[in-house]
């Protein structure tokens, strides 16, 4: 009699870049774990990351705060990757100020008096603040239900992790849409913030939703 084949999603050390979570999806109703809602988001992400819709459309009877909570933290973690890549060109010397365009300069909030940063160490302590928060045990001390008080604390995480996009967008455009183009990330997170009203349609300044509204009219 042949037993059931296990199936072990984890990568183990030593799995090369090729089979890296390499494994089959898995329904949501049959994922037995706390971290289901996270291996939803990322399951789909792997599946198409260009499906928005798909990756932002919560199952049926899901919580919302923990549905945003786990969105915001896939996006921190998928940031780190823009972070990596702009330690190539953004330094103290090139950009000492956290920028985005010449109008808008942003104080880092990491320091008892929010204060500025260069941009690349900006993205750094924003990152760092924002995994601090979000791992929070007072805050966030269940990934199955959230307070509503701890939710809403998720707008300003929000607002400060979209000025990494900004920066990238305005000062370094090469790098940013090629990120962009392998992840659709900033794509993501502005119609998430957007979905959710997280932040104010005047701070998304990248022109994400713009570019997609010109080209569906040039399309007609």
């Amino acid at each position: 009699m042949t037993g059931v084949q296990t199936i072990v999603r984890r990568n183990r050390p030593g799995t090369k870049a090729t089979e890296w979570s390499n494994w089959p999806d898995e329904v949501f109703d049959e994922m037995d774990s706390t971290l289901a809602v996270q291996q939803l988001i990322q399951q789909a992400i792997r599946h198409d990351f260009g499906n928005i819709d798909e990756i932002l459309t919560p199952p049926d009877g899901q919580d919302e705060g923990v549905w945003k909570y786990e969105h915001l933290r896939q996006f921190c973690m998928e940031l780190n990757g823009l972070a990596v890549k702009l330690q190539n060109e953004c330094n103290p010397d090139s950009c000492p100020q956290m920028t985005a365009t010449e109008q808008w300069i942003f104080l880092c909030a990491a320091h008892k008096t929010p204060k500025e940063c260069p941009a690349i160490d900006y993205t750094r302590h924003t990152l760092d603040g924002a995994a601090c928060l979000l791992n929070s045990n007072k805050y966030f001390p269940s990934r199955v239900s959230i307070k509503e008080s701890s939710v809403a604390k998720l707008g300003s995480v929000c607002r400060r992790v979209y000025r990494i996009f900004s920066h990238a967008y305005f000062h370094h455009r090469e790098l940013f849409d090629e990120y962009e183009n392998e992840t659709a990330l900033c794509r993501r997170f502005t119609i998430f913030v957007t979905n959710y009203n997280l932040m104010s349609k005047d701070n998304l300044i990248v022109p994400i939703l713009e570019e997609q509204q010109d080209a569906g009219e040039s399309e007609a």
